[in-house]
């Protein structure tokens, strides 16, 4: 089993920056995988980013390419998404998932992962 807590949503205005945060416990190879998934009223989840552990490689959604950049503290077990140029179609509840597989990653389906945290609101106006 794989804990992840998410921080760092919040209110920002359009064109501004947010850092969300997702802490993984314990260190484990079910948390391999981690990646961002968002989820907007009456929309579905839709998948965000990913970060495969083992290489270092790094997954985009094609809405948010060149303005979200990935980062892991390996130290920390934790993965950072830094989110730039934000624009009101970002507002969404943001969720942390892990998952052992790489192509949990690569697709970014959210039917994938197997371990899900509670979720942190962005909202951007």
């Amino acid at each position: 089993h794989v804990q992840l807590v998410e921080s760092g949503g919040g209110s920002v205005q359009v064109g501004g920056s947010l850092r969300l945060s997702c802490a993984a416990s314990p260190y484990t190879d079910n948390s391999r995988c981690m990646g961002w998934f968002r989820q907007a009223p009456g929309k579905e989840r839709e998948g965000v980013a990913g970060f495969y552990r083992a290489d270092a490689e790094t997954y985009y959604a094609d809405s948010v390419k060149g303005r979200f950049t990935l980062s892991r503290d390996n130290a920390k077990n934790t993965l950072y998404l830094q989110m730039n140029s934000l624009k009101p179609e970002d507002t969404a509840m943001y969720y942390c998932a892990a998952d052992p597989n790489r192509w949990a990653c690569q697709t970014l389906g959210h039917s994938y992962f197997d371990y899900w945290g509670q979720g942190t609101q962005v909202t951007v106006s």
